[in-house]
């Protein structure tokens, strides 16, 4: 009597069922750009679609290489598995044309992969000489300050830059390295203590991108986050003549309060009394959307608990708390904070 014939083992046909389910699994995901706010592969910059063009091509590269691969390794399983219990497969040893084929074949790879990338590399890492703008940021433990020495502003988490202009950063640090990232325009940098490095890329679309340092730079290293917004030149060009403006006079409790208070000792508002650079510069923080480095929404709840006690919500943040701070105080420097726009 004929032997019955076997099928293929679970173990065989398991592994590319699972994979073929995983990859059905993952189209079933809704991508959403603005459910995507941190990911790289939807840009508006062009540094950083000239990244996602490599990434494109390295992906399909890496497709039809596994594909390849897989493919030849599950056809050799398949053709040469034993098919009886007293029959042994047959036995090879070397083959001198294959083993020329994988060496030639990865060497081609690298060569395809690496003649876009070059190029690349080197094109953005040759600085424009004369950017239509010049933005220099300074880390802090754990907040970001931009500076635009051309336009005479200052501002801190939270800057703005104009549609299709290309800007030039200078990335400095006043404590420890940190990095500068703000991942739909383009490619990290560090930013190093008594050392400049330099980053420019051209927003190709407006709208709200957040970033964040990206490396270990303490105990809030996580919550050192960053806001971009990105106008059209005219709204810029508006935004710009708002902060070059000094504070509005305000003879409010509020104000009066924190002239009196330890935070000129910190922080700037220009037209009064406060010009210290320790802190972050207040002079119109009732215009941004976010406060604590983007940790917190801009309302008067919010900022009177971070003038409060601020270790609460960063701890080990340089910002002292104020338990002392009575809620009638809080309430009014925060309703003078609130608007200075």
């Amino acid at each position: 009597m004929r032997p019955q014939r076997r099928g293929l083992p679970l173990r065989i046909v398991a592994p590319p069922l699972l994979l073929i389910t995983a990859l059905l699994a993952a189209g079933c995901t809704q991508w959403a750009d603005a459910n995507l706010p941190q990911t790289t592969v939807f840009p508006k910059s062009d540094f950083n679609r000239e990244i996602v063009s490599l990434y494109t091509l390295i992906f399909w590269m890496a497709v039809v290489v596994f594909v390849g691969v897989e493919g030849f390794l599950l056809y050799t399983i398949i053709r040469f598995r034993r098919r009886s219990d007293n029959q042994m497969p047959t036995q090879t040893h070397g083959n001198t044309r294959l083993e020329i084929a994988w060496t030639i074949i990865p060497s081609v790879v690298l060569l395809v992969i690496a003649v876009p990338t070059i190029p690349t590399v080197f094109s953005y890492d040759t600085i424009p000489a004369n950017p239509a703008q010049r933005v220099q940021v300074i880390g802090h433990q754990w907040w970001w300050e931009f500076r635009y020495p051309d336009l005479g502003v200052s501002t801190a988490n939270e800057f703005h830059l104009p549609l299709g202009q290309t800007v030039v950063f200078d990335l400095n640090s006043a404590d420890v390295i940190h990095s500068f990232w703000v991942p739909q325009m383009g490619g990290k940098r560090d930013v190093v203590p008594e050392r400049t490095n330099q980053l420019w890329f051209t927003p190709e679309r407006t709208g709200e991108f957040p970033g964040q340092c990206v490396e270990f730079c303490g105990t809030q290293h996580a919550q050192m986050r960053l806001r971009l917004i990105v106008d059209t030149p005219e709204a810029f060009q508006s935004w710009v003549a708002q902060q070059r403006a000094p504070a509005a006079q305000a003879t409010s409790a509020g104000a009066q309060l924190f002239q009196q208070s330890a935070c000129p000792a910190c922080h700037t508002i220009r037209g009064t009394a406060a010009h210290a650079e320790v802190g972050p510069d207040l002079t119109h923080i009732g215009s941004r959307k976010r406060i604590a480095a983007d940790v917190l929404d801009n309302t008067p709840e919010n900022l009177k608990r971070w003038i409060r006690d601020a270790q609460s919500v960063k701890v080990g943040v340089k910002m002292p708390s104020f338990p002392a701070l009575t809620d009638s105080d809080a309430d009014q420097l925060a309703s003078y904070l609130q608007s200075l726009k």
